[in-house]
């Protein structure tokens, strides 16, 4: 019954093909409507058909003399078979029976017939491991040997000025390579190709609650928080950072009489001798250059509410009292000690409260200077901040149930505060009604603002010349996921060859 079913379907679709396009007559009928074949495509056409109608005269005599025909080669057709070398016989097995019935043919629109591959079973989902592990192995490898007879006559100078240029956070790294790099650090010449690198946006050195023995530096150009460990510090007594200058940070511990300078990022480290003069009280405490860079040296200078003050020269390694505050200074300074010193060139600017106003004294002149300039009402936690010469005023604007951050310039002729910008309303919508404090880490071009309550403890940055907002991504320790809560900080301008 089953070879009679087969013979019955093969005489049908002979006939089917006889009567449509077997014959050359049908053939031309159907192929006159058929634009752009050609008589190319027609001699294919041709071919193709007489092929697949003896394919089915084989497989119509292979069905009646065998029950099995799961090959429609036979080896009473090998002898045929090699009459006709450009045949290709197919394989009716179970499994590709349904492969084969998937054999089309298609015509392009430029004339020439190609043969679909047989169809494919529907693509399968695969699991997230599967596509991960194709995805890493499609990748390519490009992990390239460095040859040793190409680069080892590569030229000193231009290696140097390669590696000043590289970003500050490769450091970590860069040490660690050979004790040539390292070496590095004190070279002149890499200093020279370090000074000629533009300072973009300085980094912050912070001091965490937990750890008030260890900081915690931020890069805003990659949006990571470092971790270094300053052995010297870490035996000393709590040391808290004050102010910056060339890519060294001045520290004061918390008793107010012992100051360090160090290099985060270098951990070049100094301890400064002792003061000359005995104020045991709370100081405020500013920093410049004697030139464009640290290899000139740097000054210190701190003064008190009453008027005592010292400058540290780093040349000479002692400190000095130049004279005394002019009377035309009131005192007491009644200095803002949440406001840190602000450096312009080399003058030094502390915020005072009463009156209110600012303070200035010029470290190769030695002249004070005295600025009455009232606050903006309800202002608060506010401190000075300087971008491209230009005084600015940071604060919290305070009023009714509503907090924000505001930004203020010192107008020069008139010497009010302007107000010229302020943190965006759907940041400030999540201080409504909520006790906010605020401390500002950094003073220099680039602003890091603390803002905390008891149900909120975020990190802020704003850059006085574009005018940018950002949010800073939480501080926590290595290996840690707890977020540290700020407690106080500075601004730096990163440099690998700052010494202390």
């Amino acid at each position: 019954m089953i070879c009679a079913c087969h013979r019955q379907r093969g005489n049908q679709k002979e006939r089917e093909w006889g009567r449509g396009v077997g014959s050359d007559e049908g053939l031309i009928s159907y192929t006159q409507g058929k634009s752009g074949w050609g008589m190319e495509g027609l001699a294919m056409l041709k071919q193709l058909i007489g092929q697949l109608q003896e394919l089915l005269d084989l497989y119509d005599s292979s069905s009646s003399s065998s029950s099995s025909h799961s090959s429609i080669l036979l080896p009473s057709h090998q002898q045929h078979f090699r009459q006709h070398p450009r045949w290709c016989f197919l394989d009716f097995d179970d499994k590709s029976v349904d492969e084969c019935c998937g054999l089309v043919m298609a015509a392009g629109k430029s004339g020439s017939f190609r043969m679909l591959e047989p169809l494919k079973p529907p693509p399968t989902k695969k699991s997230r491991r599967d596509r991960s592990r194709g995805k890493s192995s499609e990748v390519p490898c490009t992990t390239e040997v460095m040859e040793q007879e190409i680069w080892k006559d590569f030229p000193a100078d231009l290696f140097e000025a390669v590696i000043a240029r590289l970003p500050i956070a490769t450091f970590f790294r860069f040490r660690s390579v050979c004790r040539g790099w390292n070496s590095l650090l004190t070279s002149q010449s890499f200093s020279q190709h370090c000074a000629e690198v533009p300072q973009v946006n300085p980094w912050f050195y912070t001091i965490t609650h937990e750890n008030l023995n260890s900081g915690a530096m931020y890069d805003p150009s990659s949006k990571k928080w470092h971790h270094p460990t300053v052995s010297t510090l870490a035996t000393k007594s709590i040391v808290l950072p004050v102010a910056s200058a060339g890519g060294l940070v001045c520290f004061l511990d918390i008793g107010h009489r012992n100051f360090y300078v160090c290099n985060p990022l270098t951990q070049s480290f100094k301890e400064l001798p002792a003061r000359s003069v005995k104020v045991w009280s709370r100081i405020a405490v500013g920093m410049t250059l004697n030139g464009n860079a640290t290899g000139a040296g740097y000054k210190i200078l701190w003064v008190g509410c009453d008027g005592e003050y010292e400058v540290y020269d780093s040349v000479k390694n002692s400190w000095t009292c130049p004279g005394n505050m002019p009377v035309s200074v009131k005192l007491p300074l009644s200095l803002n000690f949440k406001s840190q010193a602000v450096s312009i060139d080399t003058t030094l600017y502390f915020m005072r409260s009463d009156p209110e106003g600012i303070i200035s004294y010029d470290m190769v002149t030695g002249v004070w200077k005295q600025y009455i300039i009232p606050a903006p009402v309800h202002l608060t936690d506010h401190t000075l901040a300087e971008c491209d010469g230009r005084i600015m005023l940071v604060g919290l604007l305070t009023k009714n149930a509503a907090t924000c951050v505001c930004i203020w310039e010192l107008q020069k002729m008139t010497l009010l505060w302007k107000e010229v910008d302020r943190m965006p309303n759907i940041w400030c919508l999540d201080f409504y009604g909520k006790h906010v404090r605020m401390t500002c880490l950094g003073n220099k071009g680039l602003l890091m603002f603390s803002l905390r309550s008891r149900q909120m403890n975020r990190l802020v940055t704003y850059n006085i010349a574009s005018r940018e907002w950002l949010k800073v991504p939480g501080c926590a320790v290595p290996r840690g996921r707890k977020r540290q809560w700020i407690a106080c900080g500075t601004s730096f301008y990163p440099c690998l060859t700052a010494m202390a």
